[in-house]
């Protein structure tokens, strides 16, 4: 006779194979999907030549370059990401007055630490958010910016020189035209995340320029750049509306522009993003080696 905790171990253990053999397979058919979705809709091409070796940038494609079976799965698993986002309760709160003058430095240094403090208090359930963000492989939306959309256009450059920005191998730079705090979140090749938190990944990113944690600036810039060697792989860019500041004409719906430099190749994109909204997961790319040989 089989002795009944012998066989209830078993069966507990038969039950969590089965659990891990299912979450396996719907992780290998979430993969597989997104390579489908790559080779069918990502664009490449090469674009210079590194150390004597030419470099190919993939192009990942955005929700509306879907079809529509796959644009609504992209719509639910971006609903999950705002109910996530609440969830969690991760919304700044608002001010409670509207300011009319730009802080000082004092009262920077002040959010800058108040802004710390509430990262290490939420660190638990930011990070559950950020993994759910990461797991995206299709781009939000954004749009490429072209000659037509000159009366959008934004000095990007001149924001950067006048922060003290600097530019490198890949470079990616995020605009925006009021005082609301947008933060830029880049995820690395080698899994590190580049943000106001860790403004220094170990291989070789960093953000220099981190803009509006108090409103100082409605022509703000946030950059974040490889001066050195950039690693091969898949980065992704994340935009997050941090926080709203009630200054005049400032608005809960931030329009943004974003710049992506890979090797000397720019492309720009349009989008937009509202307070409360979950991080958006931009646009990705990625950095191959074409040599052939």
């Amino acid at each position: 006779m089989v002795d009944p905790i012998t066989l209830g171990s078993s069966l507990a253990l038969t039950g969590f194979g089965v659990y891990l053999l299912n979450r396996y397979r719907k992780q290998r058919q979430a993969r597989l999907r997104a390579l489908a979705l790559l080779q069918k809709y990502s664009t490449s091409s090469r674009i210079a030549l590194h150390e004597g070796r030419m470099r190919l940038l993939v192009s990942m494609p955005q929700v509306h370059q879907l079809p529509e079976q796959e644009q609504a799965a992209w719509r639910e698993r971006d609903e999950r990401r705002d109910r996530n986002y609440l969830e969690l309760d991760l919304i700044q709160p608002l001010d409670d007055t509207e300011e009319d003058e730009p802080p000082g430095e004092e009262e920077r240094q002040t959010e800058l630490e108040a802004r710390s403090r509430w990262m290490e208090a939420n660190e638990s359930p930011m990070q559950e958010h950020i993994t759910l963000v990461a797991e995206e492989h299709i781009g939000s939306g954004v749009v490429v910016a072209t000659e037509a959309d000159e009366e959008h256009e934004v000095n990007i450059d001149e924001r950067l020189e006048r922060e003290g920005g600097a530019s490198g191998e890949v470079q990616i730079s995020l605009a925006w035209d009021d005082f609301n705090d947008l933060d830029l979140h880049l995820f690395c090749p080698s899994g590190e995340r580049i943000y106001f938190n860790n403004k220094r990944s170990d291989c070789g990113g960093e953000l220099d320029v981190d803009m509006n944690v108090r409103p100082v600036s409605n022509t703000p810039v946030e950059n974040v750049v490889w001066k050195g060697k950039a690693p091969l792989g898949t980065y992704k860019v994340g935009v997050h509306f941090y926080k709203h500041h009630r200054k005049r004409r400032t608005k809960r719906v931030c329009n943004y522009r974003l710049r992506i430099i890979t090797h000397g190749q720019t492309k720009e994109y349009l989008g937009k993003i509202k307070y409360g909204q979950a991080m958006q997961m931009v646009t990705s790319f990625s950095l191959a080696d074409a040599h052939k040989g």
